[in-house]
């Protein structure tokens, strides 16, 4: 049976690992103003010389979380301005952009992949497409790819089948599946590149 999902949807965030609830909390962060890559309510970010960068650039990448949304003074009505995602904004006085991360490195997320997983990767790594999205919705539209799925060495670790009756059907794209961060910057001994 094929799933109902018919796109990807980035990345949404659920529990915690352990089976304990989600506070849904998010740290600040600051992207620089113009950035010159969309980044997607869902999208999996990094932080880079005090900014926060796309992750989904290589499917090795550590990343801080996924971004929810975005804060700044328009250029063009100096009032405050909230959005879900970002795209290229140029904020008045070019001041730098206040950017809200799902930053807890035990954060379950919901996400498909774009293709079958046999159950046998359940556990295994993986990285997420190149970042698409929408400017109506905000909403990420990537998904997980099954391609380059490695037993430790990539961003995302598949942790089981998310509980969704009409997109767990394994033998075919964008079956829903439950993730955790695998490389976070702020949990595991790496270099913040």
């Amino acid at each position: 049976m094929a799933n109902r999902n018919t796109s990807g949807f980035g990345l949404i965030p659920g529990a915690t690992l352990g089976s304990t609830p989600s506070t849904g909390g998010q740290g600040k962060y600051t992207i620089v103003a113009n950035y010159a890559t969309s980044l997607y309510n869902g999208t999996t970010v990094k932080q880079s010389g005090g900014y926060v960068i796309t992750a989904q650039a290589g499917i090795t990448n550590t990343s801080i979380g996924t971004l929810n949304g975005i804060f700044y003074n328009a250029a063009t009505t100096l009032k405050p301005t909230w959005q879900n995602y970002y795209s290229q904004v140029t904020p008045a006085n070019s001041e730098n952009i206040t950017a809200f991360v799902i930053d807890n490195p035990f954060q379950l997320y919901v996400t498909s992949f774009d293709t079958a997983i046999p159950i046998a990767n359940m556990g295994a790594t993986f990285g997420m497409s190149t970042i698409t999205g929408s400017t109506q919705s905000g909403q990420s539209s990537n998904m997980m790819l099954l391609a380059g799925g490695h037993a430790t060495q990539n961003t995302w670790r598949t942790v089981r089948i998310a509980e969704d009756p009409e997109n767990e059907d394994i033998a075919a794209v964008n079956c829903s599946v439950i993730v955790v961060q695998n490389l976070n910057q702020y949990a595991t001994a790496v270099t913040m590149a």
